[in-house]
């Protein structure tokens, strides 16, 4: 078997075991939204709060640590600037679910409309995006994975939650 330090987890398959995370919570909250159980209000709340966490953390180290890297990297930078604006709805999104009083009708249509932004965004994020930083040259994104996760875990905790 190869030896090959591509073998190894990097970036990508850090930031994409989020990307499976949070999408196993939307899936979560969408089947809330069909129970009618007293307590489903209080846990969707609580997931909605939990989900927007995870998202913001993630967001920010690819904006501060993987996008920056591959606009060095990349000649063609279209996709990352696109990843910008996909960002920037996400998180006029998580603002409106975060500061919302009431659980009701909307605040279920923004987390959904959220989880499909999100959706997506890990489309392009899995097809294009990573198989381009993959390619690059000089590139390590080995190394860049354990800077991810370090400033991912100083991030969670700073919010409070643990990494």
């Amino acid at each position: 078997m190869p030896t090959s330090r591509r073998a190894e987890p990097d970036a990508c398959s850090l930031l994409d075991a989020d990307h499976r995370k949070v999408k196993k919570m939307f899936k979560e909250y969408e089947e809330l939204t069909h129970s009618r159980a007293a307590s489903a209000e209080q846990k969707k709340r609580e997931l909605a709060n939990e989900i927007c966490m995870e998202l913001t953390v993630h967001t920010q180290i690819e904006e501060e640590v993987f996008y920056p890297a591959l606009r060095k990297a990349l000649k063609e930078t279209d996709l990352l600037d696109e990843a910008a604006v996909e960002h920037a709805s996400a998180k006029d999104l998580i603002a409106q679910i975060q500061g919302a009083t009431a659980v009701d009708e909307m605040f279920d249509a923004k987390v959904i409309v959220l989880g499909e932004y999100i959706d997506h965004h890990v489309k392009e994020e899995r097809n294009e995006i990573f198989v381009k930083a993959r390619a690059a040259r000089g590139l390590d994104l080995v190394a860049m994975r354990e800077q991810l996760a370090a400033r991912k875990e100083e991030l969670m905790e700073e919010l409070g939650a643990v990494a």
